[in-house]
């Protein structure tokens, strides 16, 4: 059963909203070396149950999300469809990371899913 595994949240000020959430939460943040301007959060430690999650520089429109992992973006793009959900971003690549595309669901809500595949470019 496919389950959220990502969080991402929008900033105006990146490097302040890691200050901010190190020194609330106590969240480890660092910045992610591939092309674009990501921060990576850690939320915790195993076995404690919780998702991690990125900082992103806010685009136009863009709120919290959560991504949901599933074996592959391409079935499960048909299957959103079918339920009345909408693409809002086609699958695209994460360098070494995987398959991402972004969604509304039938309330309006934007969601992503995620394939794992570290060969993805």
């Amino acid at each position: 059963m496919p389950r959220p595994v990502h969080f991402e949240v929008p900033a105006d000020d990146p490097e302040r909203a890691v200050r901010f959430y190190e020194s609330v939460f106590g969240w480890k943040i660092q910045k992610w070396e591939g092309p674009v301007d990501y921060w990576l959060v850690v939320t915790g430690e195993a076995p404690e149950p919780g998702i991690d999650g990125g900082i992103a520089r806010r685009e136009t429109g863009m709120e919290v999300r959560n991504t949901v992992g599933v074996s592959s973006v391409d079935e499960y793009v048909g299957k959103i469809e079918a339920g009345g959900g909408e693409i809002t971003a086609p699958k695209m690549a994460v360098p070494g990371v995987g398959w991402l595309a972004y969604f509304k669901d039938t309330e309006g809500n934007v969601f992503g899913i995620m394939e794992n595949d570290p060969s993805a470019k």
